[in-house]
């Protein structure tokens, strides 16, 4: 604790690239510090003033050392410890919290010409150039945001990443901040299509969307307002932009929410054309687990946002601006909501557009938000309340040090241990109420999904001079493994960044389908019509694919990768084969590599008519089939092709003696389809 006051008390002036900095209170941490230096006024010869609007330009360091030792404000011009050194453009950001004297702030980071964007990771984030200084307003805690942000993530869904830090500007100390992403499309943050001007029509009229309903304080125009129980929701687009968006583009996402509040409050659950077409059920389920968890005052009013891909489903979230939440609000003011014994959804207050009442209302829907609800808090979840009780003990450890100066800087923290508690007995007594309010979720507990699987991908096909373009040629094949016929209607993709939805129709026993990138391509280079059309391309390198019914119930799921242990699929022809559909299709050992021109249309199990004998084997084996037994290759358990022989009879032996001791993958190929057997080589 000496070391912490000695720190406190010091004061360091320091030589910087731009100007001479005096550092009041802080000298080091073990956190990031953040120096940012305001270009001058040429007329007044001080530094810039940050303002609400406009933006001014500056210099930024972030001073991190690579090892996560201590950092040291006099490193501000070690290059070595630099995590960021160079220009931005920064402004005042916030609604209500630009009313207190320490700001939050929003900055571009630039290139050298203060003019162009400069997508750069900082402090371990992906690259991007828009980031948020949040002040932490109104939180004595300095927890309250951090802590649902990530506890959002650890549920599984994109949320802003954070990372604390310490903050200088021009030599002024202006106390513990959180370094966080803004919300914005990008593939690393919310991962939906890029909306042009141009996208008029159908598909590209459908995505990708940012919304959000807040307040207009920000100066962007209502685009429309919902009822809800308490009054009107003010809704705002945000990307595209106000003043970016066209008609037809206004139009169609402001008609989704309005259907979306027609089906909610008719309690309409047809996976055709109720509410469960319309909405991804786990996102709207998961934000408002968030929102509850947190007794978040402005829930679903303020700060509510949702987003929607090109051909996919209205989402909800990510989670933002969680200050007035766990007890706290502003109380400074007058306020007080932030129950443990209320829904805030239903609250009187910022309850936001009434279909979330007429959602949680309805039995089908608040059957999953039980069941996940009940997921969430067992053993090892992130919702346990002895789990919560460690993570806000290791975030209240990160940043202790700093909390003490935060407090000398503002005087905004009474008993910063206090409130920690208190937090901690809140999100008890909460956890505790929802489960005395939450019924029984057993008719949704076990519910039947189709037998159908992911059983080839085509992610980065090669090109040719009668095919030049790779993302055209790509396909998934969906089998459906069981001899009955099954509906496919409502089922879709539920992972941002892979989009198609199944119009109403069957697929008949043991029926394979192939979703193609391009199926005017797809026809031309395998003579067979896909089924549909997917939208937005596979990853080149790895992606999670996850094949869900109408309310988000999972059917399969596969994230595949183009590095060992999977087989080599990456742009040498050849294609992600599943050996076979009884197989674990997420492990990499269940599939090999492919570069047959011919796709099947129909599941037929030839691996049932090839026999090795004997296996295991030590040295020589013998092949049978009832068919032409054709080209025979050997791959290891990676997928590596070891072995190429070729008959046109139903029998061969197969010297298998230089093979390592291990288990093996033979292919057979016929005319019209393949065969995978696994063996032992002893």
């Amino acid at each position: 604790m000496k070391s912490i006051f000695r720190f406190i008390i010091s004061a360091l002036i320091f030589s910087s690239t731009t100007q001479i900095v005096q550092a009041q209170i802080l000298t080091e941490s073990n956190l990031p510090i953040v120096v940012i230096s305001t270009d001058i006024n040429t007329q007044t010869n001080q530094p810039l003033e940050i303002l609400d609007d406009p933006r001014i330009l500056a210099t930024m360091q972030i001073i991190s050392r690579p090892d996560g030792s201590r950092n040291y404000i006099t490193d501000v011009s070690t290059t070595e410890f630099l995590n960021y050194n160079g220009r931005i453009s920064i402004e005042i950001r916030g609604s209500s919290s630009q009313a207190t004297d320490k700001k939050g702030y929003g900055f571009t980071t630039l290139l050298a010409d203060n003019v162009s964007n400069n997508n750069i990771s900082l402090l371990g984030m992906p690259k991007e150039n828009d980031w948020i200084l949040n002040g932490l307003a109104f939180d004595p805690s300095l927890i309250r945001d951090y802590l649902s942000y990530n506890l959002s993530s650890q549920m599984g869904n994109y949320a802003p990443r954070t990372q604390y830090c310490e903050v200088v500007i021009n030599g002024d100390y202006r106390g513990l901040y959180v370094l966080q992403e803004k919300i914005k499309v990008d593939g690393n943050r919310v991962n939906i299509s890029d909306l042009l001007p141009t996208s008029t029509t159908a598909p590209n009229l459908t995505g990708g969307y940012i919304v959000k309903s807040d307040k207009t304080t920000g100066g962007d125009p209502v685009a429309w307002q919902m009822i809800s129980n308490a009054g009107g929701v003010d809704f705002i687009y945000d990307t595209p932009e106000p003043d970016v968006i066209v008609n037809s583009q206004k139009n169609y996402i402001k008609n989704q929410f309005l259907n979306l509040g027609v089906q909610a409050a008719f309690n309409n659950t047809s996976i055709s054309n109720g509410f469960p077409s319309i909405i991804d059920i786990p996102s709207f389920v998961d934000f408002m687990i968030s929102n509850e968890l947190a007794s978040n005052a402005d829930g679903y009013q303020f700060s509510t946002y949702f987003h929607k891909d090109k051909g996919g489903k209205l989402r909800a979230g990510p989670v933002w601006d969680f200050n007035l939440t766990y007890g706290n609000d502003l109380f400074q003011w007058g306020f007080d909501r932030s129950k443990y014994d209320v829904w805030q959804f239903s609250d009187g207050g910022n309850e936001g557009a009434k279909f979330w009442t007429d959602l949680f209302n309805n039995p089908i829907f608040r059957c999953y938000f039980t069941k996940r609800w009940n997921e969430l808090i067992q053993p090892g979840q992130p919702l346990k309340h002895n789990n919560l009780v460690n993570y806000i003990d290791a975030i209240v450890s990160q940043i202790s040090e700093a909390t003490v100066r935060e407090n000398i800087r503002w005087g905004t923290i009474p008993d910063h241990a206090l409130e920690i508690e208190n937090m901690k007995l809140f999100l008890y007594n909460r956890i505790n109420w929802i489960n005395e309010q939450l019924g029984s979720y057993t008719a949704c507990a076990n519910v039947a999904v189709p037998n159908l699987v992911i059983s080839r991908i085509h992610y980065n096909p090669d090109v040719s001079a009668t095919f030049p373009i790779s993302d055209d040629q790509e396909f998934i094949e969906i089998t459906n493994a069981s001899n009955q016929t099954v509906s496919v209607t409502g089922i879709y993709f539920k992972e941002l960044g892979f989009s198609y939805q199944f119009p109403s129709g069957t697929l008949g026993p043991n029926q394979r389908i192939y979703l193609a990138s391009n199926p005017t391509v797809f026809q031309s280079k395998y003579g067979l019509t896909a089924y549909g059309q997917f939208y937005r391309n596979l990853s080149n390198s790895s992606e999670k694919l996850i094949l869900a019914d109408a309310f988000g119930n999972t059917i399969d799921e596969v994230t595949y990768d183009d590095a060992t242990p999977w087989p080599d699929a990456d742009g040498n022809g050849a294609y992600l084969q599943l050996i076979s559909t009884s197989l674990d299709n997420n492990l990499a050992s269940s599939w090999v590599n492919n570069s047959s021109g011919n796709l099947p249309t129909t599941l037929f199990n030839y691996s049932q008519s090839l026999h090795i004998s004997p296996n295991p084997v030590q040295s020589k084996m013998e092949l049978s089939s009832l068919y032409s037994i054709g080209t025979v290759r050997i791959f290891s358990s990676l997928g590596q092709e070891l072995l190429v022989l070729t008959t046109s009879a139903n029998k061969l032996e197969v010297d298998v003696s230089t093979l390592t001791s291990g288990v093996y993958i033979i292919q057979s190929q016929y005319d019209t389809g393949n065969s995978f057997v696994k063996f032992i080589k002893q």
